[in-house]
């Protein structure tokens, strides 16, 4: 029976505006051939029930509504969009066979694409059809070369087989196709973390192949912002930071409410010493949302290591009124707090952080640092060793060179030379190179009269590692002195001395000493005068005091 089609038209007449009529033309009929006439009406039936499909899933009748939507499918297998739709639902619910009827169906049609006979070989698969698995999955790969679900059916197949070269190979083949489409190279990336979570492939192996896959793709510009995003992404997470930064600061550009843009950006101009464009970020960023404490937290990192400890603690104060469950805060500012010469104030907020939460190896080691500042020795090396205690149970990785020296030296200034010497030789057991630790215990070996010849050389590599060293020389010099050199002892005396930024009472204190063993009196007691008239000392004072009288 072949269907009546009414089309209406309408006709206006009339001789003016005010007298405009209008007149209906009656129905007219055109008839459709009879074969697309019955394809019209099984539509016509597809629509019915996808619509009592959805009515049934509205009030809570999934199985109902699983039945409206096959019928749909079988009546419309040209809606390739409805019978995949579907035939995912069967899937999802293990009806292989029903997917599969329903798939073989679609597949006959003149213009299925491949991921008909990628979803028909999956089902294959899930009904233990392999072979039948396998060609659907071949005519998938040859009709939509940019689909992945078949090379990852057909290696989840090999894998299943224990073909694992098999496996590999064929992800090796889909890696190959450098004109594959973005969304594919991506998903073949996903599909790499996979097999190497397998153990397929080794890290390196992974990412190796991932930064590859990601450079083909990046160098076909894709226009999707959500695609550049995840190259991005990518790229951050495999340590890529040159390749990130521009396509972040192109999305940046013309999608700059990007949620979490600005915060990726500014993080890698953080990691890449690129204080000033972060610091414009992330002051755009505060302007914005001025009561993100991550944003404060980022500027107070910023100028930390600028050493604009006035302007960190600052940030990192309001970071932490506005989120004190931030853990990381709370040391950050105390090690603020100790670079500005509070320690006081940076052990209130340690214990307030000690009474929030879990004990840790930063929360010891900066108590013990703001301890020794105090000159409260037996407490600072109390909390540095139940640091190093926790470390080596937890975090081993904390205990570096820069961590021994510092409990070296605690150590040395509370009397305790034997364990001050451990814990220095630990520092360049750990960092052969140290120049710090090499000039501290070179020092103390020279004012104790010790090991003079090993002092010596130590001292010589620091001074090498850093020549313009005031503090370094004026080692040198007093080693030498120790050595009974004191014209070698004077020279580097006189280059420490041109170096130091501002009078340091030591240092004139020792070239003192130099110039008396030199006999050259009259200087000598210049330099004790302007060592006293910096800090009043008893001890360089009787040596004034005991200097041979002037001759006149």
């Amino acid at each position: 029976m072949a269907v009546a089609l009414l089309t209406f038209g309408a006709l206006v007449i009339g001789g003016g505006c005010a007298h405009t009529q209008v007149v209906r033309r009656e129905p007219e009929i055109r008839s459709l051939p009879a074969e697309e006439s019955a394809k019209f009406e099984q539509r016509i039936d597809a629509l019915a029930h996808f619509a009592a499909g959805v009515s049934d899933e509205l009030n809570d009748k999934p199985k109902e509504a699983a039945d409206e939507f096959l019928h749909a499918a079988n009546n419309d297998l040209q809606n390739e969009g409805l019978v995949l739709d579907v035939a995912r639902r069967l899937i999802r619910e293990q009806k292989n066979s029903e997917a599969i009827d329903l798939l073989k169906k679609a597949s006959v049609e003149p213009d299925s694409s491949g991921t008909i006979f990628a979803l028909l070989g999956l089902a294959y698969i899930q009904s233990g059809q392999t072979n039948l698995a396998t060609d659907a999955n071949l005519q998938a790969m040859k009709r939509s070369p940019d689909n992945l679900a078949p090379y990852q059916n057909l290696a989840a197949l090999k894998l299943q087989a224990g073909r694992t070269n098999e496996a590999i190979a064929l992800i090796e083949q889909a890696a190959s196709r450098t004109n594959a489409s973005p969304e594919f190279l991506l998903g073949l990336i996903d599909l790499l973390g996979r097999y190497n979570r397998q153990q397929l492939f080794t890290d390196q192996q992974t990412k190796i192949k991932t930064l590859v896959l990601l450079d083909v793709a990046a160098a076909q510009n894709p226009e999707n912002p959500l695609i550049v995003q995840r190259i991005a992404d990518l790229y951050l997470l495999h340590g890529e930071t040159s390749k990130a930064e521009p396509l972040y600061a192109g999305l940046l550009k013309r999608y700059p409410n990007i949620p979490g843009l600005r915060e990726r950006l500014a993080n890698i101009y953080i990691r890449t010493d690129k204080n000033e464009q972060a610091a414009k970020l992330l002051e755009d960023m505060r302007r914005e949302n001025p009561t993100d404490p991550s944003t404060y937290f980022f500027l107070g990192s910023i100028a930390y290591e600028a050493k604009q400890y006035d302007k960190a603690a600052e940030n990192y104060q309001t970071a932490l009124k506005l989120n004190p469950e931030f853990e990381p805060l709370y040391y950050d500012l105390a090690g603020v707090q100790i670079a500005r010469q509070e320690p006081s104030e940076a052990l209130v907020l340690l214990e307030k952080a000690r009474g929030k939460f879990k004990l840790n190896f930063t929360l010891e080691f900066y108590t013990g640092i703001a301890l020794s500042m105090m000159e409260k020795w037996s407490d600072a090396i109390s909390h540095l060793t139940s640091a190093e205690l926790i470390a080596k149970t937890t975090e081993p990785t904390r205990l570096t060179h820069i961590f021994y020296y510092q409990l070296g030296s605690v150590y040395e200034r509370s009397g305790n030379i034997s364990d001050a010497v451990k814990s220095l030789r630990k520092a360049l057991e750990l960092s052969p190179n140290y120049a710090e630790a090499l000039n501290y215990l070179g020092y103390m070996w020279a004012e104790r009269g010790e090991n003079l010849d090993e002092a010596r050389s130590m001292v010589d590599r620091a001074v090498r590692a850093e020549p313009e060293n005031a503090a370094f020389l004026d080692s040198m010099a007093w080693v030498l002195f120790k050595l009974k050199q004191p014209k070698e002892a004077l020279t580097y005396m006189n280059r420490a001395l041109a170096r130091s930024e501002k009078p340091d009472p030591t240092l004139l204190e020792h070239l003192g000493d130099i110039q008396a063993e030199l006999k050259q009196f009259d200087q000598a007691r210049d330099s004790y005068a302007k060592s006293l008239a910096l800090k009043p000392d008893d001890k360089i004072k009787q040596k004034l005091d005991t200097l041979a009288p002037v001759n006149h």
